[in-house]
């Protein structure tokens, strides 16, 4: 019986360990200079409230876009696309992530440090009315 256990234990830690690696992290930095290259299209997954409040600059507002993502998102499907929440707890962004990769982009990545990290790294963010 406890080797069972054991075995399940295991197999639910290797699932949640894919799970996590999905779609890969990118650093503030780095999202940092595809923002300032035009290199990225950043998707923000917070809600419109906190959308308005403050957002990666240029980032897109999930909630207003997600009806018809495909408009917003670049043409070539190699193009870079990230995705965030909240913070590294925040799993919402998971719900654009897939909504790309199912547009068949395939360089789609998740700043997992979300608005929190980035405003916490002094970056600047933008407001919307």
């Amino acid at each position: 019986m406890k080797k069972i256990l054991a075995l399940l234990a295991g197999l639910s830690l290797l699932a949640t360990t894919a799970m996590a690696g999905e779609y890969p992290d990118i650093s503030i930095t780095d999202l940092k200079a595809a923002v300032a290259a035009k290199n990225a299209t950043v998707i923000d997954v917070n809600g419109s409230k906190s959308y308005r409040a403050g957002h990666i600059p240029g980032a897109l507002d999930y909630s207003d876009v997600k009806g018809d993502l495909a408009k917003s998102l670049p043409a070539d499907k190699s193009a870079l696309v990230v995705a965030y929440c909240g913070g590294p707890k925040c799993m919402a962004y998971k719900k654009a992530a897939q909504a790309a990769k199912e547009l068949g982009y395939t360089n789609v990545k998740h700043l997992s440090a979300g608005i929190s990290g980035w405003k916490e790294a002094g970056e600047q963010v933008e407001s919307a009315n």
